[in-house]
């Protein structure tokens, strides 16, 4: 864990503290922070309780991830990114849940038309042809994104890697597909 020189010495103590497993310094951090941390919430999230469930969020994570954490600036600025972060990225749920919830009918993926089934299934063969052709990372990310509906963060953990990275990946899969689809 490391804090960039430039943070004051109040934070870079507690922080050091946090990154060797002293419960004290959550302690310190969490009193020091939370109420700031939900207010701001708020101001995205309308609802206290989600804010407050987004701000524990916050906190679990940095606890869980105390000892490969890296800081470049201070740490309340770094709890109020991944705050703004975290409430983007429920308000953009939220909106796709509302535009889904108003369709009645769901439509099915295929329907018995034949055409469109033979169709459908020449793409997905293509699809899956082409994420074999991928590095393994960037098909693996693109799966657990795109069929298996993970998050950016959840994939994040559970490949070990930064948010930026799945990032990437999605990205790099998406580019590869536009231009390989689009010429065929």
């Amino acid at each position: 864990m490391k804090f960039a020189p430039k943070t004051n010495t109040f934070e870079q103590i507690l922080f050091d503290k946090l990154a060797d497993g002293d419960m004290s310094a959550f302690t310190s951090i969490f009193g020091a922070y939370y109420k700031d941390l939900v207010m701001f919430a708020l101001t995205f999230i309308k609802n206290s309780d989600n804010a407050e469930d987004i701000v524990q969020e916050i906190f679990v994570r940095l606890w869980e991830k105390r000892r490969e954490l890296k800081l470049y600036g201070s740490l309340k600025s770094y709890l109020l990114k991944s705050v703004q972060n975290h409430c983007l990225d429920e308000v953009r749920r939220r909106k796709v849940r509302e535009h889904y919830a108003g369709d009645k009918e769901i439509q099915p993926l295929y329907t018995n038309d034949n055409e469109e089934y033979i169709l459908y299934n020449e793409l997905q063969d293509r699809l899956d042809d082409l994420l074999r052709q991928m590095p393994d990372e960037v098909a693996q990310t693109f799966r657990k994104n795109r069929f298996d509906g993970l998050k950016y963060h959840e994939i994040a953990q559970q490949m070990n890697v930064s948010v930026r990275t799945v990032e990437s990946r999605i990205s790099k899969a998406l580019r590869i597909l536009h231009q390989t689809l689009k010429n065929s």
